[in-house]
């Protein structure tokens, strides 16, 4: 295949190579395209459903663009319907809950969308209507169709091992549950869901399976919070917006003297020198004031972490602000 598109250069011919779902290919396969994306024999386009970040070797990454193609919306779905009804010449025999219906069960995915049509308008027959109990009834008819959203989540991860789910996307998203969705409300949510992940690798299939349901029964009985990530994205926002900034001089070495002499270092204050192991000092650039990012609810462990920050405020406010004392 390669030669042949070296064939195709030497006479000013490009070729363009698609590879659908491209996580499939091992390190070997993947470490294959990269002498001839190098010197341009091919253009390769990649499609996956999975995270690129986990699924391609690196070095191949480094010389893509990767494009991120999001889920369709509601309004979006219906509109391929409506086109798809208007290319087909005849309306899908549903009532408008059965549609909407339709819509949510399509989870975004326009392919999915048409299929769904499709076998709408194969199990009509003439005259008919479907309300939503019978379209369930329908399209069940060919595959278990699970819903994301919804609640019962043993029952659900069930469904979609048995409409034949990857096992290992599944543990990746509880993983991405304990993380978002969790966080350090407890701490140990995204512990016991990557031990998940690694039982199912180490195992496999049905073995494996039993963890990934034991996590996503400690993932959802789990105290909820998203304090971190929110923090996150707060702090990122704060750091493009500020740009560059320098650190204060009191927190930075002076390795040199002509260092030493411009202040470097000056005036820092070991925490472990201090009462309760904690100086209060400030660490925030001098162009930029004291930030406050993290806000843990009064819920799970994050309760603890929220007296320890409001307790280490009060000792900083007594550092700063020491009550006067008469002569």
């Amino acid at each position: 295949m390669f030669d042949a598109a070296r064939s195709r250069r030497e006479i000013g011919q490009g070729t363009l190579l698609f590879v659908d779902e491209i996580h499939r290919f091992n390190r070997a396969q993947q470490d294959s395209f990269l002498p001839v994306m190098e010197d341009g024999t091919i253009v390769l386009v990649g499609a996956t459903t999975e995270n690129p970040s986990f699924e391609l070797i690196a070095p191949l990454l480094s010389r893509a663009r990767v494009l991120v193609f999001k889920p369709l919306d509601a309004d979006a779905v219906g509109k391929l319907i409506t086109r798809a009804e208007a290319i087909e010449g005849k309306k899908l025999p549903l009532d408008a809950e059965a549609r909407q219906s339709l819509i949510r069960m399509a989870d975004g995915d326009g392919r999915a969308a048409l299929t769904l049509a499709e076998e709408v308008w194969r199990a009509a027959r003439k005259g008919e209507t479907f309300d939503a109990a019978k379209l369930q009834e329908v399209v069940q008819r060919r595959a278990p169709i699970y819903d994301k959203q919804q609640d019962s989540p043993l029952y659900y991860l069930c469904r979609m091992l048995d409409a034949g789910e990857d096992p290992l996307y599944i543990a990746r998203r509880v993983v991405r549950m304990a993380i978002e969705d969790i966080g350090l409300a407890d701490p140990q949510a995204l512990m016991v869901a990557n031990a998940a992940k690694d039982a199912y690798d180490f195992l496999g299939s049905p073995e494996g399976e039993l963890a990934i349901a034991e996590a996503v029964i400690y993932v959802a009985t789990a105290p909820k919070s998203n304090a971190a990530y929110a923090a996150y994205g707060a702090a990122m926002r704060t750091a493009r917006e500020a740009g560059s900034l320098v650190p204060p001089k009191h927190i930075l070495n002076a390795p040199t003297k002509l260092m030493q002499a411009q202040g470097y270092g000056e005036g820092y204050d070991y925490d472990h020198d201090a009462p309760e192991a904690f100086s209060g000092q400030d660490y925030f650039p001098e162009q930029l004031d004291r930030q406050k990012f993290y806000d843990p609810p009064e819920r799970g462990f994050e309760r603890e972490i929220r007296k320890r920050l409001e307790y280490w405020e009060k000792l900083r406010r007594e550092r700063n602000n020491p009550p006067n004392r008469a002569g």
